[in-house]
């Protein structure tokens, strides 16, 4: 029987096969029971846009890949300004990716777009129950019919893997490339989220734009000698033509909200299995008098995630986001009677002007298990308290409370009655 062992709060170590959870506690692996994941029918969004693809009655742009891939963003809702470009060798097709021929990456809340020049297109949704859904598939050719989309369960050895909480969850990592692409050295293993201090992020990724961020391992490979590390600059389409993509950028506002979400994803997903698992009493050691402070505990870690409790602090002068990529984050801004939102930005001393998560509008946020979710609300609600003397929370004034807690109760469905 395979078994998965899991750390409190992110916190892993590696012991035998797996990891270990604060005494020990033994969770179920994800294709066990009660999660069973492969067994269960997917109902991420875009498996329910999956038929339509493949029948043709989504109709694409098959004039050549650059134009498919621009048409298939537009159908999932997704910005091109999105984009980011790895050029580590990752994903199921490493061995396209080089400094070269970076992997180009595209999200929005609840899909996320992954595309190598020469290469087939990668998805992944986030299923409410289930987390990440992976998908693989051919770029059809010009005239060709519409291309079999696969599930592509083989990326769980990495996207359910120990590292991220062993859930089925998003990966992204921080790596000094070499000259073709390989690792040679790593940083930040098993951390994801906009507390990842800066200085740990961008290893093997392409950043655009100002930002002021003067210690990070972007835009550099390296080699590896007698006399140790040597760092390589290696400038956006330097090594590659910039139109080989859809825009020619990997913008630094792309970059932080991309960390953020991962970071959301993954700590709401592990945290839905591991609460469902304990719910179910499929964890001995979890009994029933135990469970209340596990889920207590488990929500205090998500509304510390929600509310940005340990953003890694901004540069002196702060980061400029792409204004195209501005204007299409903006487009579904859900805001209150005043005309504020969860994403308005801020970019000077933080990422956005109202510390709450926008990503509380999630598929993967709406699939927590209820005793967790009302858990989360209840704690939100007293850390948003205008009496609330919190030192974990000292840092949000009174002012902004007020404000989140007003866009909350009217954008936010499913929140308590009486919140």
């Amino acid at each position: 029987m395979q078994k998965l062992f899991y750390l409190l709060f992110f916190t892993y170590i590696c012991f035998g096969n797996g990891l270990v959870y604060g005494g020990d506690v033994e969770f179920p692996h994800f294709k066990e029971p009660p999660h069973e994941y492969l067994k269960r029918t997917p109902n991420d969004r875009f498996t329910k846009l999956k038929a339509d693809i493949e029948t043709g009655k989504v109709r694409l742009d098959h004039t050549n890949p650059k134009a498919y891939l621009i048409s298939l963003l537009q159908t999932l809702g997704i910005s091109p300004f999105t984009q980011t470009l790895v050029f580590s060798t990752t994903s199921l097709q490493l061995s396209r990716i080089s400094p070269e021929n970076p992997r180009a990456i595209y999200f929005n809340e609840d899909i996320y777009v992954g595309w190598v020049p020469g290469g087939k297109i990668e998805v992944i949704g986030i299923d409410p129950k289930w987390g990440a859904i992976t998908y693989i598939f051919e770029i059809p050719r010009p005239k060709s019919p519409p291309p079999l989309i696969q599930r592509a369960t083989r990326c769980m050895n990495c996207h359910a893997s120990g590292e991220i909480g062993g859930a089925p969850g998003l990966l992204v990592s921080s790596v000094v490339p070499g000259p073709g692409g390989g690792s040679l050295d790593a940083f930040r293993q098993g951390k994801s989220g906009h507390d990842v201090p800066f200085h740990e992020r961008f290893g093997g990724w392409h950043v655009t734009g100002r930002h002021g961020i003067t210690k990070h391992w972007g835009n550099l490979t390296g080699t590896l000698s007698s006399a140790g590390l040597k760092t390589i600059p290696n400038k956006p389409g330097q090594r590659f033509p910039l139109d080989r993509y859809p825009v020619p950028t990997s913008d630094i506002l792309a970059h932080l909200l991309l960390e953020h979400q991962v970071g959301f994803v993954n700590r709401v997903v592990s945290a839905t299995y591991r609460a469902r698992a304990v719910l179910a009493g499929a964890v001995p050691s979890i009994g029933d008098s135990d469970a209340p402070t596990f889920l207590d505990r488990e929500a205090n870690s998500l509304v510390r995630y929600l509310l940005f409790a340990d953003e890694a602090k901004f540069p002196v002068a702060g980061v400029d986001g792409d204004p195209l990529l501005q204007k299409d984050f903006s487009k579904n801004r859900r805001q209150n009677k005043m005309g504020f939102s969860l994403k308005d930005l801020d970019l000077s001393t933080r990422l956005f002007r109202f510390r709450c998560s926008y990503m509380i509008y999630s598929d993967s946020f709406s699939g927590l298990p209820l005793e967790l979710k009302t858990r989360v609300f209840h704690q939100l609600e007293q850390v948003l308290s205008t009496e609330a003397n919190s030192t974990d929370f000292a840092y949000l004034p009174i002012s902004e409370k007020r404000t989140i807690r007003s866009i909350l109760s009217e954008t936010l469905s499913g929140l308590p009655k009486d919140w």
